[in-house]
């Protein structure tokens, strides 16, 4: 298959900005798999290949997810001779859907960049987890992609907690696609996922073990990723997918494949935090005080809510629960802002400070040492 611009995503707003860098000679590609040390990158006429990323580029990102990762579209300086071609720019993103770094880091990690969908895969056994969605909701919702979920082994799940499943999935929001599938049979499928338009580009992210890798293999039409085992006992399978990268699909459309994932840390704000939850909003204003915590403020709504049965307790203590992982966040955000800027001043004084002013320290320090 010959593999064009356009069923990479290419489009007119790229074309500006790699117009606009005055540079005819380096080309635009198309990252596909990063390592610690390099990129690999596809562009038109030249397939995949590895690329390194020049100094300026990294040196004038503010954060790790300021980098280059899998999604990106970069422009790239050929060289000459046999060194590698360099990234001398990335072109500016239109989204990317990103959750918090495993572990203690405030750092946010991008699962994928100039994302148009966000397909979700769970199953609907011990996998399924109805909090775990309204996350990904709220993630999938800031970055502006398309959201659906795939509840996978339909043959396997009675009727009803299958039609309950989809109903709580779907109540999460509007806008969310749900669709029962059995993955192992290619059942299920909306007609989009199984042959993914040209130029689009999807993104799959859901635990080891429910399927997602059977799912991609019907996607790439043959075996393209190792299927793994599922444990018997734990319920639970081993990685199948080791590394992030993106893949062109047959019907011409982009794939951005992902380990599975184990956990999902919120990266967003308070403000869309309130949006997710515009039912516990609308009460938060009928608080008496306005900074009401919810907890055991007098004359709280949410509280009353709770106590009168209108609202479910798990809710409640997810909302707060995400608040409460949201504000950490922040506050661990501004502590490294904080500390970056102090470090920055540092490294400006040390700098600034001629030799006359360091021996004049040191005079201090020995009253008999000569310039």
């Amino acid at each position: 298959m010959t593999v064009t611009m356009e069923m990479l995503g290419w489009g007119e707003d790229f074309a500006s900005a790699y117009a606009a860098l005055g540079h005819p000679e380096w080309y635009p590609a198309r990252i596909i798999r990063e390592t610690k040390i390099n990129f690999t990158v596809i562009a038109k006429g030249k397939g995949d290949h590895e690329v390194v990323l020049s100094g300026k580029v990294w040196h004038e990102a503010v954060s790790d997810a300021d980098l280059p990762t899998v999604g990106d579209w970069v422009v790239v300086d050929p060289g000459e001779g046999k060194d590698l071609p360099v990234i001398r720019a990335m072109l500016p993103r239109r989204n990317r859907f990103s959750r918090k770094a495993p572990g203690r880091s405030c750092a946010e990690q991008v699962i994928g960049s100039n994302v148009d969908m966000v397909v979700v895969i769970t199953d609907a056994g011990e996998d399924y987890n109805l909090r775990r969605m309204e996350r990904y909701m709220t993630l999938i919702r800031k970055s502006g992609a398309q959201p659906v979920v795939l509840v996978n082994k339909e043959d396997e799940a009675d009727a009803e907690t299958m039609q309950r499943i989809l109903g709580e999935i779907r109540a999460l929001g509007e806008g969310i696609e749900v669709y029962p599938i059995a993955a192992q049979w290619k059942k299920g499928y909306p007609k989009y996922l199984r042959r993914v338009p040209k130029g689009k580009t999807i993104t799959v992210v859901g635990s080891s073990g429910v399927g997602k890798s059977t799912f991609v293999n019907s996607l790439l039409g043959d075996e393209w990723l190792e299927t793994g085992h599922v444990n018997a006992v734990t319920g639970k399978g081993r990685h199948t997918t080791v590394a992030r990268e993106l893949v062109v699909l047959p019907g011409g459309g982009v794939l951005i494949d992902n380990p599975g994932i184990r956990e999902i840390h919120m990266w967003t704000d308070a403000a869309t935090l309130r949006a997710e939850f515009n039912d516990l909003t609308e009460l938060a204003s009928q608080c008496r005080f306005a900074d009401c915590s919810h907890r055991k403020d007098a004359g709280c709504a949410i509280r009353a809510a709770l106590e009168n049965g209108t609202l479910s307790a798990e809710r409640y203590e997810h909302f707060l629960n995400l608040d409460a992982e949201i504000a950490e966040l922040e506050r661990r955000n501004e502590k490294r802002q904080m500390t970056l800027e102090r470090v920055t001043k540092r490294e400006k004084r040390h700098v600034l400070r001629n030799r006359d002013d360091r021996e004049d320290h040191l005079r201090d320090l020995h009253p008999n040492r000569r310039r």
